[in-house]
């Protein structure tokens, strides 16, 4: 018997968090029926360069963000972990605390979903959460498996499911969801404050003040 409605997992280096962040982790704590939704930024990424501000900023703007929203959290455990952070072993630790019975819900986009065979221990995802992806409206991952290696296409014709399966059990699906993104992007953010234009709009006020307060971005 699962215990509870599922709990989302946003992981991301939110630097800075924008409104694109704010509304995705909206529209699935929605859809996919979440209770909560955990924001975990992350500390030393492995599969990209390091984030432009320190993980102290990083993390502290994610707060700023979500401030209010009850159902939304923020969890420092990656940026507190030395060394590389891996999703496995955030997912390890996260089953520990909540039982083997909640359902953990990891989220994640359809570019990043076609590039978790790259992932560290990948395969071992699917035994501690569901992975649920967002896609365009009108771009459905379906259409772009068959370019995925033969071992992702696999896992993913196995374990397709739908929104149900979240609550029913508590790891192993794979669940799309049709998501309208937000044009925005982190790094013309970053560009914009270095060259002194607005970026109001783009993100809450808090984590605007927060920049400038802070003088992060400044010479990106």
């Amino acid at each position: 018997m699962i215990s509870g409605k599922p709990v989302g997992i946003f992981g991301g280096t939110f630097d800075p968090i924008h409104y694109g962040h704010l509304r995705l982790a909206e529209e699935m704590l929605e859809l996919a029926e979440l209770d909560q939704l955990r924001f975990i930024p992350t500390g030393t990424p492995p599969h990209r360069d390091a984030p432009e501000v320190a993980a102290l900023h990083r993390s502290a703007m994610v707060g700023c963000a979500i401030a209010g929203r009850a159902e939304f959290l923020l969890d420092t455990r990656e940026v507190e972990r030395p060394g590389r952070s891996y999703t496995v072993n955030t997912l390890r630790e996260l089953r520990a605390e909540l039982g083997a019975e909640r359902s953990l819900c990891l989220l994640m986009g359809a570019d990043a979903f076609l590039q978790l065979h790259t992932w560290h221990e990948w395969q071992s995802l699917f035994g501690l959460a569901h992975i649920v992806v967002g896609y365009r409206p009108g771009f459905r991952l379906e259409e772009r498996i068959p370019t995925a290696p033969p071992v992702l296409q696999n896992e993913y014709r196995q374990r397709t499911a739908n929104v149900t399966a979240l609550a029913q059990s508590a790891a192993g699906g794979i669940v799309e969801l049709a998501i309208p993104q937000l044009e925005i992007s982190a790094t013309d953010i970053r560009q914009r404050v270095a060259a002194g234009r607005s970026i109001r709009y783009l993100l809450p006020e808090t984590v605007t003040d927060y920049i400038y307060q802070h003088h992060l971005y400044a010479s990106c």
